[in-house]
């Protein structure tokens, strides 16, 4: 039977390639995870080569973070790392993909945990469909509480607005991939990753090789173990950071994108807007007046506490955590939609993507 959504002519012949893949994981500020994520890499079973290429980039602990990668380097001749003195993901991408010796690349995330076959189940899926990049879905993990509520918000549409590769959904064409294991020579083709974006620089890279002919599939059998971020103030710092990013591309590429990105910052314009009329109306009407405006100032707080409250009610977690999701989720909207917000109205300039970190 014919792959479902995959033109003819992309469908590759039966005849199985070479299982031979190039890791490339960018590595800032990471000495929690990183150990997790590279042994998950190594512990890949039914590839027949492969090396993993670690993009170390400037760190807070850079001592601690190198120390950890120097140990597994020395451990595993197929580790090497390389410096990414400018931190961005697109430029370590880069740089993996000009170094990598195999022609298939497989992004990996500090904060992930690959399961065994990953890779070879990917680069299957590659030969099978033709597509130039395949995906799977982002499961998200938590350890504490506070990481299990931040897990929820992402597992859910309530929190990251229900894209396939956060909440799985059907093998098929996809607007993007997470992480993405990808063919090398399609890639070099458009130019890598665009160094000028240090977030949202996937969504981007896909959306190019799909504009040049290319398949974005997304296969429901890669699930990837995601560790989201520790405390709150991390949280905002890092949805702030890609709503940053997010604005930028919005500044660059206007309304073509999903609707799901407007959400947020249309929020938070609610709330200035609602906060202003609280404010207005006691202050400078009078009478019934007076009331109107400041109950239309209410109304996006009503609304919103509502949904908020109904969702968190409903939320398939224990008690403990749905406490937890009323402060996550209007974190997780509140931070993204507010650097959205900044993010169209002046570029990001200087900033890279673990500045949220």
């Amino acid at each position: 039977m014919s792959e479902p959504g995959v033109p003819r002519e992309r469908r590759m012949d039966a005849r199985p390639a070479r299982l031979a893949a190039t890791f490339v994981i960018p590595v800032p500020d990471e000495e929690r995870h990183v150990e997790a994520a590279i042994r998950s890499v190594l512990a890949q079973r039914g590839l027949e080569e492969f090396e993993l290429l670690v993009m170390l980039g400037r760190s807070r602990n850079r001592n601690r973070t190198d120390e950890i990668v120097a140990r597994l380097v020395a451990e595993d001749s197929r580790v090497r790392a390389l410096p990414n003195p400018r931190n961005a993901i697109s430029i370590a991408m880069n740089i993996g993909i000009a170094e990598a010796v195999h022609p298939y690349i497989v992004r990996v995330d500090a904060h992930a945990v690959l399961p065994p076959d990953y890779a070879q189940t990917a680069i299957r899926t590659l030969q099978r469909t033709g597509a130039a990049n395949v995906g799977g879905r982002m499961r998200a993990e938590g350890v504490s509480r506070f990481e299990r509520a931040v897990a929820w918000g992402y597992n859910s549409p309530a929190g990251l607005g229900g894209a396939i590769y956060h909440t799985g959904g059907e093998a098929g064409l996809a607007e993007s991939a997470y992480l993405g294991v990808f063919r090398r020579e399609p890639v070099l083709a458009i130019g890598g990753f665009d160094e000028d974006l240090a977030r949202g620089e996937d969504w981007e890279f896909n959306r190019r090789l799909a504009r040049s002919g290319g398949v974005v599939w997304f296969e429901p059998e890669l699930e990837v173990v995601y560790r989201p971020r520790p405390n709150l103030p991390a949280l905002v710092r890092q949805f702030h950071a890609s709503g940053r990013w997010r604005g930028e591309l919005i500044r660059r590429l206007g309304a073509s994108q999903p609707i799901r990105y407007f959400v947020p910052p249309a929020l938070v314009v609610s709330f200035v807007i609602g906060a202003v009329l609280l404010v207005v109306g006691p202050l400078a009407l009078h009478g019934a007046i007076a009331w109107l405006v400041a109950g239309l100032g209410a109304s996006p707080f009503i609304v919103y506490g509502g949904w908020l409250a109904w969702t968190a009610s409903r939320a398939d977690v224990a008690p403990a955590l749905r406490v937890r999701l009323l402060a996550v989720l209007p974190t997780m909207h509140a931070a993204w939609g507010a650097g959205c917000i900044a993010g169209i109205v002046k570029a990001p300039e200087g900033q890279n993507a673990y500045a949220g970190r």
